[in-house]
């Protein structure tokens, strides 16, 4: 279709009235339009800068001979939305973005887009409506907020959270937890380690809708400007060119991002996402999927929360071309993969400069990725664990379980210390429906590491965890309890068993028991009587297939 639709024609002289009216000249029109479609706000640090950076993109796309707008999409952040109301709406506006960057593109027309997000839910959102519009697409990070100092040492935001448990416990002074809020956090960009906004940057670069550099070049640099200018050219050069989304988002360009996942140790919420964007394609990428590259892909890099680097000392590193090219060079990935620069995958990597933050595939931190997803009686459909954050001792672990109906209900026990080492912590109906909207739980889990239990107590749940989550914390259980999953059958003290080297997780309870248990159940009601919560638990599907909104039939 294209933006001829409303400039060329002797019927479409209101359209073009209305074009001048925001300035463009009548050379202009015969230009290619491109949409700049950014969620800039001003209460996300991640996208507060982002005015500046769609600016560059739009000097880029000038200089390529195309005409830009700028257009909004809303943002969450998910570090202000955490553990209150707020959280419930994150996953759920995923759906919003998708929904909007579609509804713009399509209304004015758009011949090609740049897309500009940095944030946990709005960067897999923009890149499902690539997906979905398919139309010539380059996706633009805001990029990695630079880590903080705190008495010597870095942190970032999970710093702040594990320091709530300290300050609980009194290792930690109210006047010391000033001081490290005002230092962990020095400035714009998302978050410093490998959460799930920095896991989505870095795999948007293994998807081919990405440039190099896209995932560790902080927000604050230069060349995160000259990366946004890039983009921008190459957003008009695409559309020469007649290279569209569907082109590069192939199945072999999904694995190549599920290997770096795990070669990252990233986020488990990419995996919801990347199922979610290969949906809008028609295609099918079962959890199973993650196990078999998890098996054969090494884990190279621990960054925070699992280990002492940030996104910053990736980049210096070499950045995500390094951890390719490490990959690339053992066999694991699918080189000849297209993406946005016009040539294959295989074209952009590059030697990694610091050995310390990307290990060799021949000597890595583990043999093994950094996510597994587990299947059991507890979890038929599968859960999912960012094991390179699980302390070795936790890997395999039975306890008796301690139940809680709500995140806010286990914090409150968390705080007051009514837990014991060892047990098996289970928070359930925090799932897609159920939360409904599939809550992050940071706060219990950086209370527990906190307090120093991360690798003495175990934590499932329906429901999420953030990428800043480490310790033994199981997420994405599904069927979820509002679904009468079996864990909407678990009582306290019921055994638990978790084997996360062969991805099992068991609830030690007879089958016919657990049978009568599901039956007895009351019926679930939706916690919310009406509005935009209410109709996505109506339709949002399981965990299992990425907790997108389920299609009608026919």
């Amino acid at each position: 279709m294209g933006s001829s639709v409303v400039k060329e024609g002797l019927e479409r002289a209101p359209h073009r009235a209305l074009l001048f009216a925001l300035g463009l000249t009548p050379e202009e029109l015969a230009r290619p339009f491109v949409g700049v479609i950014t969620a800039q706000s001003d209460i996300v640090p991640g996208h507060k800068h982002l005015s500046e950076l769609s600016q560059a993109v739009c000097d880029g796309v000038r200089m390529a001979g195309g005409v830009p707008f700028v257009c909004h999409t809303p943002a969450i952040c998910d570090g202000i939305a955490m553990n209150h109301l707020g959280m419930r709406y994150s996953l759920p506006s995923r759906e919003l973005v998708a929904d909007s960057v579609e509804a713009l593109a399509r209304a004015h027309a758009f011949d090609a887009l740049v897309l500009l997000a940095s944030c946990d839910k709005i960067v897999p959102g923009m890149l499902m409506a690539a997906a979905r519009l398919d139309i010539p697409a380059v996706f633009v990070s805001g990029g990695p907020m630079l880590a903080g100092d705190f008495q010597g040492e870095p942190v970032d935001l999970a710093s702040v959270f594990a320091a709530v448990g300290r300050a609980a416990k009194g290792e930690l002074s109210p006047e010391e937890l000033s001081e490290l809020e005002l230092s962990a956090c020095p400035g714009c960009g998302s978050c410093a380690g490998m959460f799930t906004a920095n896991t989505m940057g870095c795999l948007a670069e293994a998807l081919g809708l990405a440039l190099p550099g896209n995932g560790t070049a902080p927000a604050t640099s230069a060349d995160r400007v000259r990366l946004a200018k890039r983009a921008g050219a190459r957003a008009v050069e695409l559309l020469a060119e007649g290279l569209r989304p569907s082109s590069i988002l192939t199945p072999e360009a999904f694995e190549n991002a599920f290997s770096l996942d795990v070669a990252l140790g990233g986020s488990t919420n990419s995996i919801l996402h990347l199922m979610a964007i290969a949906g809008e394609l028609g295609l099918h990428l079962p959890l199973s999927l993650v196990n078999e590259i998890s098996g054969r892909t090494p884990q190279l890099c621990r960054l925070s929360p699992a280990g002492p680097h940030h996104m910053e000392d990736l980049h210096r590193a070499g950045g995500i071309p390094a951890v390719l090219g490490e990959l690339g060079a053992a066999g694991l990935l699918h080189l000849e993969a297209l993406t946005v620069t016009g040539r294959p995958l295989g074209d952009s990597l590059c030697q990694v400069r610091a050995r310390d933050v990307i290990r060799p595939a021949s000597d890595p931190h583990s043999p093994q990725g950094g996510i597994a997803v587990l299947f059991g009686s507890l979890a038929p459909q599968g859960a999912v664990v960012k094991r390179g954050a699980v302390a070795e001792r936790m890997l395999r672990h039975r306890g008796p379980a301690r139940v809680f109906e709500s995140e806010e209900e286990a914090t409150r026990a968390l705080l007051a210390g009514e837990f014991q080492e060892g047990e098996v912590i289970v928070i359930r109906y925090e799932g897609p429906k159920g939360g409904p909207g599939m809550p992050e739980m940071l706060t219990p889990t950086s209370l527990l590491t906190g307090m120093g239990m991360d690798d003495r107590v175990a934590l499932i749940t329906d429901g999420r965890f953030s990428g800043a989550t480490r310790g033994a914390a199981i997420g994405h259980v599904a069927p979820e309890a509002a679904a009468r999953g079996p864990i909407a059958a678990v009582q306290d003290g019921d055994e638990i068993e978790i084997d996360i080297p062969q991805k099992r997780l068991e609830l030690l309870v007879p089958e016919g028991e657990l049978a009568r248990r599901l039956a007895a159940l009351p019926p679930w009601r939706p916690r919310p009587p009406r509005g935009y919560l209410a109709r996505y638990a109506e339709q949002v599907g399981s965990a299992a297939g990425g907790a997108v909104l389920e299609k009608e039939e026919g």
